[in-house]
């Protein structure tokens, strides 16, 4: 009999290195490990602490778990008994769990977001999230650094009832202390107690599998319960690596909406807001990068002139005091060298003979932009892309043009340089 036991343990021992060997530590030290394992005759039986416990487990690692238990000529039966006789306790009733820091985007009303033509959308759609009257659940704002995204976040915050709001690294920190003082389903529970919940900067899950499968379940849990979600990002879901399809299919499945950065028009008014004169606002909008942290890192550098120095800063002091910040007048050459940038194909990939078909797709946008953002002919701006003839460049504006009445993220970016090159 006692050697009957030593060989079952000896059998359960090696099931379980299998396990772990088939899934990153973090998870296996989060959801397997504090399993009980027992074999029952041709039934290898894991007893779960919860329910929760259970659902989950079986949902993300059922697989593994039943290719392991095959390799010894087992089935795998999932069971919830109430208290396991693992050591680790991870019982929701003995639990309790708080954020180790406050949220990092500040609660500010809707009024503090200056709309534009090309925001409306994202605006209306955090709008509508927070008067909890919306039929989708992930709401996904991106775009790049300074177009609002963290603003509109706080925005939802503000006008909502009940809602939590993370940073994705504050996510991965907080999942992480969950895991070390082994409290993960009070943080579980704690992120589901609400009516929406906000993460900003979802981007920064990547390469974080365990965290990352935590969040998908928290998405689907909370979507499940009508819940709603609101994810911000830099780049769109399709878009985000270290993300597999899974991921990216889940994260695009509710509404996926667009922000480009600030125009001139809420340039000037982002200065006017801050305390900027008008005439220097005017003077400057246009010369300061559209990107809502620098241009507040401009207003604040004013001020601060103001206060030190004890006199109003005039045009001619701004202008200096912003030297290495302000935009010199642009040129068709700078123009195309910016998208060239921005779209990641060098310049003088552009104006060689490539015909690859991200590259053709990039030539034809900058004549596009080119065309509505300068006074140049069709045969000076073919001159700027490596002297392509009158005929090429009229051929890029009406594929493009056919583009983008389907292609809306394609539209976006145009009118983006297009908005940046004026």
């Amino acid at each position: 009999m006692q050697a009957a036991t030593l060989t079952q343990n000896a059998n359960i021992s090696v099931i379980r290195d299998a396990i772990a060997n088939g899934m990153d530590s973090a998870s296996w030290t989060a959801w397997i490990a504090p399993l009980n394992f027992e074999i029952e005759g041709s039934v290898l039986v894991l007893t779960a602490q919860n329910q929760f416990s259970a659902d989950y487990i079986s949902g993300v690692y059922g697989a593994l778990l039943k290719n392991v238990a095959a390799e010894f000529g087992l089935n795998v039966k999932l069971v919830v008994r109430g208290v396991a006789a693992a050591t680790i306790a991870n019982d929701n009733n003995v639990q309790s769990y708080a954020p180790a820091t406050d949220d990092v985007v500040a609660s500010v009303a809707f009024d503090a977001f200056i709309p534009s033509d090309e925001n409306a959308f994202a605006l209306t759609a955090a709008k509508r999230v927070a008067s909890a009257a919306v039929s989708f659940s992930p709401l996904f704002i991106y775009g790049p650094a300074g177009c609002g995204k963290s603003l509109l976040a706080g925005c939802i915050k503000s006008e909502s009832e009940n809602v939590i709001l993370m940073s994705g690294a504050g996510f991965v920190s907080e999942f992480a202390r969950a895991l070390k003082n082994r409290n993960v389903f009070a943080f579980k529970d704690f992120c589901r107690n609400c009516n929406t919940f906000i993460l900003d900067d979802v981007q920064s899950l990547a390469g974080k599998n365990a965290t990352m499968d935590e969040f998908l379940q928290l998405v689907l849990d909370l979507r499940a319960a009508g819940k709603n979600v609101v994810l911000t990002s830099t780049v769109a879901p399709n878009a985000l690596t270290g993300f597999d399809r899974r991921a990216q299919s889940l994260l695009a499945s509710g509404l996926v909406v667009d922000m480009v950065a600030p125009n001139a028009n809420v340039k000037r008014e982002m200065l006017v807001r801050a305390g900027v004169k008008s005439d220097i606002a005017d003077a400057i909008a246009k010369r300061v990068a559209g990107n809502g942290h620098l241009i507040a890192g401009v207003a604040n550098k004013i001020k601060t002139y103001s206060e030190l120095m004890g006199r109003d800063a005039t045009l001619d002091v701004v202008e200096h005091l912003l030297a290495d910040t302000l935009e010199k007048s642009k040129t068709p050459v700078s123009m195309v060298k910016m998208m060239c940038e921005k779209l990641g194909v060098s310049y003088d990939a552009i104006c060689g003979a490539g015909r690859s078909k991200s590259l053709v797709l990039a030539r034809q946008i900058i004549m596009v932009v080119l065309k509505n953002s300068t006074r140049l002919s069709l045969a000076e701006i073919g001159n700027y892309v490596g002297n392509r003839d009158h005929a090429t460049v009229m051929y890029a504006l009406r594929q493009i043009e056919k583009m983008q009445s389907s292609d809306l993220m394609l539209s976006a970016q145009i009118n983006q340089f297009i908005a940046e090159c004026k």
